[in-house]
């Protein structure tokens, strides 16, 4: 039964008792008595309908903030500005291999680098990995030009059959790639969760490699 329910019954058994005792005078009285029983009845009515309100406000506000920081978890590169190639402009101005070290970062204290959102956020994925006992390392990050046509006469072009990109084109030449140490739980680990972080294994062949995409 609602509270409303609840107050008319109420009303209606006040009704019965003053009735059999007092008679007909008892009716101004009771009609006072009503209208007081009928203008908290309503009171209550606003009152529910205000929480009511105020609850959905206020979910729907949890909600926009949840969404929100689920957004910006699975989005790391939100507000930055790509180019036509897909590239961040903040690194396209450089050229592929020819990033500065002043416009990359540190991932955390394994001594390579990256770009700066790339470097943050393959440093929590690492973390979240160590905390499910997981072990993840990292053989290579970010290649110059020039270690980039090492790289190739080493190991030959890919288009060819062998493991490097076209000196010039690689993502490890904008920052954007690592080459992962990873035994077969940390493999499992990075493509069931790698996403979450932005990290993508885009290069068939290459279980090792992957490459922040961001959104």
């Amino acid at each position: 039964m609602s509270g409303i329910e609840a107050i008319s019954s109420r009303i209606l058994e006040i009704q019965s008792t003053v009735a059999s005792f007092a008679g007909r005078q008892a009716q101004p009285a009771m009609g006072a008595l009503t209208a007081q029983a009928t203008r908290s009845a309503s009171a209550t009515s606003a009152l529910s309908g205000t929480a009511q309100a105020s609850s959905a406000t206020a979910f729907d506000l949890l909600m926009a903030q949840a969404t929100g920081a689920t957004s910006a978890a699975a989005t790391p590169t939100a507000g930055a500005t790509l180019n036509s190639a897909g590239i961040p402009s903040d690194l396209a101005v450089y050229g592929n291999g020819q990033v500065p070290a002043s416009a990359l970062a540190s991932v955390g204290t394994t001594g390579h680098r990256l770009w700066a959102p790339a470097a943050s956020a393959f440093e929590t994925l690492l973390a979240a990995a160590k905390t499910d006992g997981v072990d993840i390392g990292i053989t290579d990050s970010y290649r110059t030009y020039d270690s980039q046509v090492d790289l190739a006469e080493r190991k030959g072009l890919y288009s060819e059959g062998g493991l490097a990109a076209k000196p010039g084109t690689s993502d490890h030449g904008w920052g954007l790639s690592l080459d992962l140490r990873l035994d077969p739980a940390a493999l499992s680990w990075m493509r069931a969760n790698g996403a979450t972080y932005g990290f993508a294994e885009d290069v068939p062949r290459e279980p090792w490699h992957w490459t922040f995409q961001g959104n």
